[in-house]
């Protein structure tokens, strides 16, 4: 089953064409290495990685399957906290949504929708199986929600770091729609080092470390940087991660 899903990420993206575009603060290029366009440095288990270019240009548009579930029609996902009790280390993810079209000006009212794994590297919504056996997930909402972007095109959402399931790298799903159309779907990833020392806690290392890196991903692996999150923090205290989305309107 687990060989099935990666088919049919891969057939998914075998469909999409490649877009001319990049997250929130720097252009796309086709170098798989997490040194692009950022900077990380890390001592123990903490981390501080940022991004250190200024170019506006769009976020790459990525597949979104295979488990997205439109829950725009349930007020309840409108929230800041998705995590329903699902344990993790903690993880704060600020967005802020612009027109990559407009010098980024900055897009009020957008919706944007989240959704990622848990630790164990189940989503919510599906009956999956994993590395647990087959988890029946359905009419559960789990580390999945919606807001609007403020007067400053940001919205925060409390989370945990997500887990990894067999043939994906670690990653969050987004969709923005503004004006109630779907304008941009794609994926943020995480450093690679920052992947190895969270799989190392006793909160995650009973899944142990994921093979699949960046540049070997099937969504990523053409260049990641420009969907990179800049994060700091450590295993302890839980991270705080930014990313500057660029939808071109």
């Amino acid at each position: 089953m687990e060989h099935t899903r990666a088919k049919f990420i891969k057939s998914l993206l075998a469909g999409v064409a490649a877009a001319p575009v990049l997250v929130g603060a720097c252009s796309r290029n086709n170098t798989s290495s997490s040194s692009d366009s950022s900077t990380t440095t890390t001592s123990s288990d903490s981390t501080s990685t940022t991004n250190t270019t200024t170019t506006c240009t769009a976020t790459p548009e990525e597949t979104a399957g295979p488990y997205p579930y439109d829950l725009s029609g349930d007020s309840a996902i409108y929230r800041t906290d998705i995590t329903e009790g699902k344990t993790g280390i903690p993880l704060s993810l600020t967005l802020t949504i612009v027109n990559s079209n407009d010098s980024c000006a900055i897009l009020t009212n957008a919706r944007v929708d989240i959704w990622h794994c848990d630790k164990d590297g189940y989503y919510s919504e599906y009956d999956e199986p994993g590395y647990l056996g087959t988890e029946d997930n359905t009419g559960k909402t789990f580390l999945r929600g919606i807001q609007l972007t403020d007067s400053n095109g940001q919205v925060k959402f409390t989370t945990i770091y997500p887990g990894w399931y067999t043939g994906r790298v670690t990653h969050i799903h987004l969709e923005i729609y503004v004006g109630s159309v779907l304008k941009l779907t794609t994926q943020l990833c995480f450093p690679d080092s920052l992947n190895t020392t969270v799989y190392s806690t006793s909160l995650y290392s009973a899944h142990g470390q994921n093979s699949i890196t960046n540049s070997s991903d099937q969504v990523f692996s053409d260049g990641y940087s420009t969907e990179l999150v800049t994060i700091s923090g450590d295993t302890t205290n839980g991270y705080t991660a930014t990313f500057k989305v660029g939808v071109p309107l």
